[in-house]
């Protein structure tokens, strides 16, 4: 069987539910020794916050990453493998 090469991803976050922040940020820390950047944004004027992360893991890594956040209520993920 072959070795696993990380990836490098893109998760974007639509975050329209402000009280589940600490569990995203609690799911970031965990997951810390894997994210290389972290971008996050308010965007009162659409009421939303936006969080992007830039993430070098493996596959199932990164998706159990978007899983965790994807499945938390008043949040929306997209993930984009960029290598």
């Amino acid at each position: 069987m072959g070795k696993v090469e990380n990836r490098i991803a893109v998760i974007s976050i639509v975050v329209r539910d402000r009280t589940v922040t600490q569990n995203i940020n609690d799911i970031l820390s965990r997951h810390g020794d894997v994210i290389l950047g972290r971008l996050g944004v308010p965007c009162p004027e659409h009421g939303v916050s936006i969080i992007v992360i830039l993430i070098n893991a493996e596959n199932p890594v990164i998706g159990a990453i978007g899983g965790a956040i994807g499945n938390l209520p008043g949040v929306t993920i997209r993930s984009s493998m960029l290598i």
